[in-house]
């Protein structure tokens, strides 16, 4: 999505389980250090406006097994609320069309809330959007052919097999539809 804002020549974008805004680092940079934190992209060799990661977060689970870490991105959202502005992907100046699916029982981040978010800067800006959603599916969508993501023992992915199949199923259409001749231009979900 931050290539179609800054290079005309992309007519398509398709996210799964997308962001609205830039995040932090999740892990060492170049350098090798966790912190301080720093942009994940750059344009033109300059970091773009990001958002950190509050520290104070805690994981509910305990220790031993996989991790949802949505709640820590909710909460960054809470601490950092005053750099989210600058740090939106601003998608309502992309000349591309785009497609979002996104499931509501994403335990990694609330990618349903922001694709709603960037449906809603599209549709304010006239600019062609659609979004695929289910609330019972998680952060991995399958798509037709695709076997069920396997568990990691490290994050919780939401969502169910059956859900996140049917999430890829119903946007599937859709997904070949954009790579054929575009998205319509169709401004409601």
């Amino acid at each position: 999505m931050l290539t179609t804002v800054h290079d005309p020549r992309v007519d398509v974008v398709v996210a799964l389980s997308p962001t609205s805004r830039v995040w932090c680092n999740v892990g060492p940079g170049r350098d090798g250090s966790h912190h301080p934190y720093r942009s994940s992209w750059t344009w033109q060799g300059r970091p773009l406006p990001f958002v950190p990661m509050d520290d104070s977060w805690t994981s509910p689970e305990p220790d031993s097994g996989p991790v949802a870490i949505r709640s820590w991105y909710e909460l960054s959202e809470r601490t950092f609320a005053h750099l989210l502005p600058p740090a939106e992907i601003p998608v309502e100046a992309a000349r591309a069309d785009l497609l979002l699916i996104a499931g509501g029982n994403d335990a990694m981040w609330p990618s349903l809330p922001f694709a709603e978010q960037l449906a809603q800067r599209r549709r304010s800006a006239r600019a062609a959007v659609r979004l695929i959603a289910r609330d019972d599916a998680g952060h991995r969508p399958r798509l037709p052919g695709e076997s069920p993501a396997s568990a990691s023992p490290r994050f919780q992915y939401g969502g169910t097999p059956e859900a996140d199949a049917l999430l890829g199923k119903a946007a599937w259409p859709h997904i070949l539809d954009a790579f054929a001749d575009g998205i319509p231009p169709v401004l409601t979900s």
